[in-house]
């Protein structure tokens, strides 16, 4: 069962990144005090790292053990380790030295050090995930996510899902190699739709009047070709926070 679409409006950007850590606070407080531990899938881009930023400037933050918080990440630019374009990398930066993590639940996607090709740290990622569901003494080849973030590009895609291409189709594989992305760098390593949608709460992050008509066709449920965010959905909630310009353009 997949959770309908719910749009949460705020009117600037800092609102939006300062409400949404909020509510990752609440998601993650919440799973410690059930079952001890708590996992996020996060994305890149200026909400992602904003988010971010604004979790590690919380007056809360240190109600989570942080250590025993796992995370992952929807998609990564398939370049250098130390690349500035990596994701990784960008949160890393956006936390500092406020949020201490336990390296071995920082799982981080290939890199082109690491990695002839994207198709190979791919196939690490779903490694890493199956052992990570063999822990948790899970059927499926995916560890349980309380919370998935995720940008909205202007075109639509999510992750490095793109318009057009084949990926936004997959239906078996969890995680997989891109080639050809239209937006640079061209190879990156991606979850597929039905694993961003395994996690129990799904949140996409959008800011700006330039991504009114992207928004518009996911609440509008566009086809996955034109708009591959339209098939986002959490097993239990699926939110569209964002700012009121996405809303009026």
């Amino acid at each position: 069962m997949s959770a309908e679409l719910e749009t949460v409006p705020h009117p600037d950007k800092q609102s939006l990144a300062a409400d949404t850590a909020e509510r990752v606070l609440d998601v993650v407080v919440a799973a410690q005090e059930e079952r001890g531990e708590a996992s996020l899938v996060l994305t890149g881009g200026s909400m992602g790292t904003a988010v971010l930023a604004s979790l590690a400037a919380s007056a809360r933050r240190d109600e989570v053990d942080w250590t025993r918080v796992d995370v992952w990440w929807s998609d990564e630019r398939f370049v250098a380790e130390d690349s500035p374009e990596r994701n990784s990398v960008q949160a890393a930066e956006a936390v500092g030295d406020a949020i201490v993590l336990n390296p071995d639940r920082v799982h981080r996607m290939g890199s082109a050090d690491d990695f002839a090709t994207a198709e190979d740290a791919a196939f690490d990622y779903r490694r890493e995930l199956a052992a990570a569901a063999d822990a948790e003494q899970r059927t499926e080849a995916y560890p349980r996510f309380d919370l998935s973030l995720l940008g909205l590009g202007p075109d639509g895609h999510v992750a490095s899902l793109f318009p057009g291409l084949p990926h936004v189709h997959e239906q078996d594989a969890t995680v997989l190699g891109v080639r050809d992305s239209p937006k640079p760098p061209p190879e990156r390593v991606t979850m597929t739709l039905p694993m961003i949608n395994s996690a129990e709460r799904v949140w996409f992050l959008v800011a700006g009047a330039d991504k009114a008509g992207a928004v518009a066709a996911v609440r509008g449920g566009a086809p996955l070709e034109r708009t591959p965010g339209a098939g986002v959905r959490g097993t239990e909630e699926t939110l569209l926070l964002v700012t009121e310009d996405c809303l009026t353009g």
